[in-house]
C-alpha cells in the first residue's frame, strides 16, 4: 500500500508565503537605498527618501527595518555579498588568466553598487555610528574575501605573502581608479594602460611554476 498523501491544514502555506513576499520588500528597499546613495550621497538618505523610492509608506518600511542603521547595515551586507559573487563569476570565467580576471573585475565596479558602497565608505570616517555598523562588516568581508580567492586560486596558496600582496594590488588599484574616475582625478583614458600594468605585476608575482 502506497503512503498516504499527508493532509494539508488550512494556511499551512501562508508562513512561507508571508516570508518570501517580506524577503521581496526588504530586498525592494535595500535595492532603493542604493539607488538614493547614488543619486544623493549618504547625507541625504533618509529613510523618508528610501520608503518614496521604493514605493511604500514609511510604516511599510519600518516594519521591516526598525530604523535607519538596520537599513543600512543589510544595505552595506547585501553591497560584500554582490562584491563577493562579482570576484566569483570573474574567477571563474577567467580560470588561470589573470588578465580576464582583472577585466572581469574592472566591469562589475563600474556598476552602481561600487558607488553606493564608495558613498558609504567615505562618510563613515565623520559618522562614528556608520564607522561603527560599517568597520566589523568591512573586517569580516575582508577574511571572506581572501577564503573566497584561496579557494579560487589555489596555485598561490604556496605563497600567502605573495597573494596577499597581489590581492591588495588588484583591489586598490582597480577600485581606486574607478573612484578618480568618477571624481575626475583621472583622464579615462590611461585606464587601458593601467589595467595592462596591473596584469603585469600579478604575473610577476605568481609562484614560478605556475606564471610560466
Amino acid at each position: 500500500m502506497g503512503e498516504r498523501d499527508p493532509v494539508r491544514r488550512p494556511g499551512a502555506d501562508e508562513p512561507t508565503m508571508q516570508a518570501l513576499k517580506s524577503a521581496q520588500t526588504r530586498a525592494r528597499l535595500i535595492d532603493a537605498t542604493i539607488r538614493v546613495l547614488v543619486r544623493s550621497g549618504y547625507s541625504r538618505t533618509t529613510t523618508p527618501q528610501v520608503a518614496i523610492e521604493a514605493g511604500l509608506s514609511r510604516g511599510a518600511m519600518l516594519h521591516h527595518f526598525d530604523n535607519g542603521v538596520s537599513l543600512i547595515k543589510a544595505t552595506i551586507m547585501h553591497l560584500h555579498e554582490r562584491r563577493l559573487r562579482a570576484f566569483r563569476r570573474a574567477a571563474e570565467r577567467s580560470a588561470l588568466d589573470h588578465g580576464a580576471m582583472v577585466r572581469t573585475y574592472w566591469k562589475q565596479i563600474q556598476k552602481p553598487a561600487f558607488i553606493a558602497f564608495h558613498e558609504l565608505a567615505v562618510a563613515a570616517r565623520t559618522s562614528p555610528d556608520l564607522a561603527a555598523v560599517l568597520m566589523p562588516l568591512q573586517v569580516e568581508f575582508r577574511e571572506r574575501f581572501n577564503q573566497l580567492a584561496v579557494q579560487l586560486y589555489p596555485e598561490w596558496q604556496a605563497s600567502p605573502e605573495k597573494f596577499a600582496l597581489a590581492m591588495a594590488i588588484s583591489q586598490a588599484t582597480m577600485e581606486g581608479m574607478a573612484i578618480n574616475l568618477l571624481t575626475g582625478a583621472m583622464d579615462a583614458g590611461l585606464v587601458e594602460p593601467v589595467l595592462e600594468a596591473l596584469e603585469t605585476q600579478l604575473h610577476a608575482l605568481r609562484p614560478q611554476d605556475q606564471a610560466a
